[in-house]
């Protein structure tokens, strides 16, 4: 972990960075790689003393800033809010990574028994049929003469639409709305 210090107002002591980085070095844990960088400012503001704490880790930026009265204590909670963040950050993390379904589950092996799934039947349009008013009888007698299956009529009696088809048996059937 790389660390870059600012301070305002005052100098930064070889105390100051012993103390971050000797807490940092406690959450070795959470930012285990060495892509992490670390910006510490330390501000003073009359009797306030303020410290902020950057930390750049895997695309993401922690940010916690605290003011105390002591510049240790303002460090320290500062790093303490850091540390929160990074737990809460590498649990999301790693929760992502886990909830994934293994690739097994998504596509398994072929054993050979796989079967294609059919195609979804299609519509093809076919010609269009002039109806024409007449009785079933009249339908029937056309139908028979014809190499067509079925026959699509107005009822002369009724003004109604039928259609009249050729069943398997030789005989006809009648479809009536």
């Amino acid at each position: 972990m790389r660390f870059e210090y600012t301070g305002r107002h005052v100098e930064v002591t070889p105390g100051l960075r012993k103390h971050v980085e000797s807490h940092f070095k406690k959450l070795a844990h959470i930012f285990n790689d060495t892509t992490a960088s670390t910006h510490v400012i330390i501000e003073v503001e009359k009797t306030r003393h303020i410290a902020e704490v950057i930390v750049h880790w895997r695309d993401h930026t922690l940010t916690a800033k605290d003011t105390n009265a002591d510049m240790y204590m303002a460090l320290t909670r500062a790093i303490a809010k850091i540390e929160k963040q990074g737990l809460k950050l590498k649990k999301k993390i790693i929760d992502r990574k886990q909830g994934g379904r293994p690739t097994a589950a998504v596509a398994p092996e072929p054993d050979g028994q796989l079967e294609a799934t059919p195609r979804p039947p299609r519509i093809i349009a076919a010609r269009r049929y002039s109806v024409k008013p007449m009785t079933a009888e009249e339908a029937a007698l056309r139908l028979s003469s014809e190499t067509n299956q079925f026959v699509v009529f107005r009822d002369a009696d009724t003004d109604r639409l039928g259609v009249l088809y050729k069943r398997k048996d030789g005989n006809f059937g009648l479809i009536e709305p």
